[in-house]
């Protein structure tokens, strides 16, 4: 008989599990993670930005068309990945000169939004009219915000351990001024997303934690004066607490995107199946898509969503744990706390988690300053994501997708 032993299973399994754990420790994965999570969220969202808004294009449009809006989107989308592919060649050396020109020019905008450039949405007087084109300047200093706390924290990484040199002059006065112009503007859930980011970078350059729940008092008490001292917030907070449940009023928004949700149940109506997108639920392919997702996929689509922030998130706390440029790392960070803490807060107002502050789903929701802008920072985390050790030469090393393709077929003509 011979002498070899059979494995058994318990030591094949263990073999198996390290090839995995092997390939998910490749410099290649942060790279790939991040571009295949980007790619699968913005086609999801044209597809449900399409859904959503067909009766609102045929209803509110002078095109007469059903696919108006889902165009504009489109053409959005095609602009976010030209900014995507432009910001991920750049070098990381290259956004480190860029960050303080960059949140010079986002500041300029947002102050242009109190000259008559400035025009009123829903309350907010934070968009410019070009009449070309529109745009919301805080999406970019939500980028600025990232980037120039990277810069200027990376350079004070010494004396982080002091009040003075962690405040000044990241927090005061570029946070504070940047938040600031925005809060003029009565726009409260960007400035949340605003602080979360500021926040994200305070954290992550390792900013001692006690000064963090003085800042959140603070927060919590500047938040409550603006609640309190506007009737359309005052009635949002009255309609998260329970106290106003008229569905004609404005309470009607919350309710019927949890009806949304309750419709699809399980399983959804189906693709183009939902019901409160026909003037029930107002701005479906905006705030509120997620609760389409969730009448027309059920369930599983609404999980999938998650999911694929989840992905994100975790691609981000690699990149940001593999790197060692303090930069990167404070950057990416503020990034991270942007998009992540953005998705709950629309998420948590959609299941009533929260109260309605409106806000859009990143990548999914309609809005071309919001798509192009967080296209343009994962173009930044790609490029950030390329300098992490060993990521350049393996990419550089693979051949292009035109050339793969062609691999496969034979190099010469068989004869007979």
């Amino acid at each position: 008989m011979s002498s070899t032993t059979r494995p058994v299973k318990g030591e094949r399994s263990t073999a198996f599990v390290p090839e995995w754990l092997e390939r998910l420790d490749r410099p290649v994965t942060t790279y790939y993670v991040l571009v295949g999570v980007t790619t699968v969220l913005v086609g999801f969202g044209l597809i449900m930005v399409l859904s959503a808004s067909a009766v609102t294009s045929l209803n509110e449009t002078d095109s007469g068309s059903a696919y108006s809006i889902f165009f504009s989107q489109l053409q959005f989308a095609v602009i976010g990945s030209i900014a995507l592919l432009v910001a991920s060649r750049l070098s990381v050396a290259t956004w480190k000169k860029l960050a303080l020109p960059l949140l010079v020019v986002a500041l300029t905008l947002q102050l242009l939004v109190f000259t008559p450039l400035g025009i009123d949405v829903q309350g907010n007087r934070n968009w410019l009219d070009f009449k070309v084109i529109t745009m919301q300047p805080s999406e970019l200093l939500k980028v600025a915000l990232a980037l120039s706390g990277g810069l200027v924290l990376s350079a004070k990484r010494k004396q982080l351990g002091r009040l003075g040199h962690a405040v000044v002059p990241y927090v005061f006065p570029i946070a504070v001024v940047a938040i600031g112009l925005v809060l003029l503007g009565h726009d409260l859930g960007t400035a949340l997303v605003m602080s979360a980011i500021v926040g994200g970078v305070l954290y992550t350059a390792g900013v001692p934690g006690r000064w963090f729940a003085l800042a959140a008092a603070g927060g919590a008490a500047v938040a409550m004066a603006f609640v309190v001292t506007s009737p359309n917030r005052l009635g949002r907070f009255d309609v998260w607490l329970g106290r106003d449940t008229d569905p004609t009023g404005i309470a009607r928004q919350p309710i019927h995107g949890r009806y949304a949700l309750a419709d699809g149940g399980w399983t959804g109506l189906g693709l183009g199946g939902s019901r409160e997108k026909w003037q029930w639920l107002s701005e479906p392919h905006n705030d509120f898509i997620f609760a389409i997702i969730g009448e027309e996929l059920g369930l599983p689509g609404t999980i999938m969503v998650l999911v694929l922030f989840v992905v994100l998130a975790l691609a981000c706390y690699r990149l940001v744990m593999r790197s060692s440029d303090f930069f990167v790392r404070i950057a990416t960070a503020g990034i991270m706390s942007w998009i992540v803490v953005q998705a709950m807060i629309n998420v948590g107002a959609v299941i009533g988690l929260l109260p309605v502050i409106g806000v859009p789903l990143p990548f999914v929701s309609s809005g071309g300053s919001s798509l192009v802008t967080t296209m343009l920072a994962l173009g930044i985390l790609l490029s950030f994501a390329r300098s992490e050790p060993g990521c350049a030469t393996a990419l550089a090393a693979r051949p292009s997708l035109v050339r793969r393709s062609f691999a496969v077929l034979p190099s010469k003509r068989s004869r007979w």
